[in-house]
């Protein structure tokens, strides 16, 4: 399942408006996140749906780098100046829109969110063993089943090559009729 799509239906279960960052790449592509930081989820946003960022390094419009290295996951965010392989975390300057959410509904829903949760985890592990126990009663079965079938084969067909069932016999039809130009060139032509 998409992060979106799961972002989505959480969304939807719990009917709670989850405001996300926005900032422009320097070639004017809009993405999307929680937050611009490292570990957060990125997404490109078209006009149908969202596009996890894929991997690569990206140029934002206020000058600093956004580095992908797993695809829609922000591996770091700085300077472009700064080295690829030193971690500078800077504060990102981001347009954000907050919505103020009591403490008792942002709890009621992060244990909502832990109920699903503990709810769902289970159900995928009993899943997951089914489909094990189904690739091993499949990758049994086929070889079991062409046992069965050769052995019935063998039953069915022996060759016995003292017994002749009987002689071919050679039937010629319309021998004395005249040839035609036809009948003459595929005799030429398979001599």
């Amino acid at each position: 399942m998409k992060t979106t799509e799961m972002l989505s239906k959480i969304k939807a279960l719990l009917n709670a408006d989850v405001k996300l960052a926005e900032m422009k790449l320097d070639n004017g592509t809009v993405i999307e996140a929680e937050s611009f930081e490292a570990g957060q989820s990125v997404f490109i946003v078209t006009e149908d749906e969202k596009v996890a960022l894929p991997i690569g390094e990206y140029s934002l419009e206020d000058g600093r780098a956004l580095i992908i290295e797993e695809e829609g996951i922000i591996a770091s965010i700085g300077s472009e100046e700064a080295p690829a392989d030193a971690e500078v975390e800077v504060e990102a300057e981001e347009e954000t829109i907050e919505t103020e959410v009591p403490e008792e509904v942002a709890s009621e829903v992060e244990a909502i969110v832990d109920a699903v949760v503990e709810v769902i985890a289970p159900v995928i592990e009993e899943v997951k063993e089914e489909i094990k126990e189904l690739k091993k009663k499949f990758e049994e079965t086929p070889k079991e089943e062409e046992k069965e079938e050769k052995t019935e084969m063998s039953k069915k067909f022996r060759h016995s090559p003292e017994k002749q069932t009987s002689k071919r016999t050679e039937i010629k039809f319309s021998q004395n009729r005249e040839q035609t130009i036809l009948d003459r060139v595929l005799n030429k032509l398979n001599k």
